[in-house]
């Protein structure tokens, strides 16, 4: 006999993507992003069909993504980098993991020390 299928409720996962330094310096367009996550992100094998298994929400300078379970946060890494390159911007931002479950678009640390130089 095979086992019993337990229907139980199913896990929601959230992400968060805060895009707060970039906005600020008007760098990057929430709404453009949230449109190009919106036509990417794939459920079943197909982009831009997100149906009720995905929400994606904007307030202000974050992203929110939230889903059913199998859906992964190192995804939205990957599609968050997709989008960067697009804008041309990955040479100066970088996405960071902050916590569990949010990730953070900051610039790169480079360091001008004209004095070392002499």
């Amino acid at each position: 006999m095979p086992a019993p299928v337990k229907k139980g409720k199913k896990s929601n996962l959230k992400f968060t993507l805060d895009c707060s330094a970039p906005v600020e310096d008007n760098i990057l367009d929430t709404s453009n992003f949230e449109k190009f996550l919106h036509d990417k992100i794939k459920v079943n094998g197909k982009a831009g069909n997100l149906g009720d298994s995905i929400a994606i929400t904007r307030e202000k300078s974050k992203i929110t993504v939230s889903a059913e379970a199998p859906f992964s946060k190192r995804y939205l890494k990957y599609l968050t980098k997709k989008y960067l390159k697009k804008q041309q911007l990955r040479d100066y931002l970088h996405v960071i993991s902050t916590n569990k479950s949010t990730y953070e678009l900051r610039y790169f640390n480079i360091h001008n020390d004209e004095n070392d130089e002499e």
